[in-house]
């Protein structure tokens, strides 16, 4: 077994992975992480797979930049994809950075989420009424990812009318962030990025002249800016509002229907839940870590430096695997134990320090909301056939689940 694992860490090559990786990553990241955990990659960039080495590189901002223009450059040339990508709030660093999630995080205080609980309580009720009068259910497509769609669409203050696109739109973009991105995935990103720029322009221009409530509407929030007259360019302003459709959308419908699949294939932990519906917030922590909807993340060096014992010249890149982190049996005991009071329960599925997630208390709260509301209506689902999986790997999720009420 370890010449095996061995074998597998020294074969790693994340420009060139198999189906059997797509659909369960972590025996390979298990591999890395005890024969490899800081793996130089045929195309010089190093993976990291253990949880300290990856909490060194979140908090260390100034050895490890966010920037990603030298690092898409080539890969998307000058293109929409590349324009939106290096403008967002993610792939920069501060001040630019600071002063963005500054702004967004005025609209998403622990006041304004709490005030999204009774209308995101009424989507999901919404929604579990049309699943009963059906009969039927598909996870993803009538429940998981209707949620963060509208929860997101309502942030901005999208017309309901006008929100159809939006998911579409949303994964191509965030398609062409996987390693490997084929010309076909390519052309869709640039164009979703075109057609959700003309869109957000119009969209703009309106809520210029007819403003919302800041407290409530992020648009509106980002538009006026702070008190001290700090704003976004037009070009931030824009490309931020994809970045926060996209941020908050498809990993927010992993969390969901990956926590439906899990407590469905550990029935032990399913009951438990059912039998104490207090241990929601808890469970919805474990599915984060057991199954992180977004599994890797991307720094570069700016300088030299040593990380677990290895030394890293400036300009390398460094994806760092969440997904691996998250079961390192250092951080985590047996970790691929999925276990929904688990506590203390420190996963980087947020990532930490600067970068750690603007929106993730109201992730967390569609989470919760979500979960718990299906399985007090549906107690006895089943998934009722085979899950197809998303075939990405930086995004961990589910395109369809077949659901049985019974």
């Amino acid at each position: 077994m370890n010449a095996d694992a061995k074998a597998l860490a020294a074969s790693f090559d994340l420009e060139k992975l198999t189906p059997e990786f797509y659909d369960n990553p972590y025996p390979t990241y298990r591999a890395l992480r005890e024969n490899e955990p800081v793996k130089r990659l045929r195309n010089g960039t190093v993976f990291l797979t253990r949880f300290d080495d990856l909490v060194t590189t979140y908090k260390n901002t100034k050895s490890f930049s966010s920037d990603k223009k030298r690092e898409f450059a080539p890969k998307y040339g000058a293109t929409p994809l590349y324009e939106h990508h290096t403008t967002s709030l993610v792939f920069n660093d501060p001040p630019a950075h600071t002063r963005v999630r500054r702004l967004i995080m005025g609209a998403l205080s622990p006041r304004a989420i709490a005030g999204m609980e009774s209308d995101l309580i009424k989507l999901v009720d919404g929604l579990l009424d049309a699943i009963a009068a059906k009969g039927t259910c598909e996870l993803i497509e009538d429940f998981a990812a209707s949620i963060p769609i509208e929860v997101i669409g309502n942030l901005l203050d999208v017309p309901h009318d006008e929100r159809g696109p939006l998911r579409d739109w949303s994964l191509a973009i965030l398609g062409a962030l996987e390693p490997v991105v084929s010309p076909e995935a390519a052309t869709r990103g640039n164009k979703a990025v075109t057609d959700f720029l003309a869109y957000l322009e119009t969209l703009v221009a309106r809520r210029r002249a007819r403003p919302g409530n800041p407290e409530r509407d992020v648009l509106t929030r980002l538009i006026q800016g702070e008190e001290n007259g700090e704003r976004l360019t037009e070009k931030e302003l824009l490309h931020n509002c994809i970045f926060l459709l996209n941020a908050g959308h498809e990993t927010t419908t992993n969390l969901i229907g990956n926590g439906l699949v899990a407590l469905d294939r550990n029935p032990d932990q399913k009951q438990r839940l059912i039998d104490h519906p207090d241990l929601i917030k808890t469970a919805v922590e474990e599915v984060l870590r057991y199954e992180s909807s977004n599994q890797l993340g991307n720094r570069m060096t700016t300088e030299k430096v040593e990380l677990g014992g290895v030394m890293l010249d400036a300009g390398t890149s460094v994806t760092l695997c969440i997904g691996a982190a998250n079961r390192d049996p250092a951080q985590f005991p047996d970790p691929e134990r999925f276990d929904i009071a688990r506590t203390p329960n420190r996963h980087l599925a947020f990532a930490t320090g600067a970068h750690q997630c603007a929106g993730m208390a109201l992730a967390r709260l569609e989470g919760a909301v979500a979960i718990s509301r299906f399985l007090a209506r549906f107690p006895n689902y089943a998934v009722s056939g085979q899950p197809v999986r998303g075939g990405r790997v930086r995004f961990r999720g589910f395109l369809s689940v077949p659901c049985a009420l019974r």
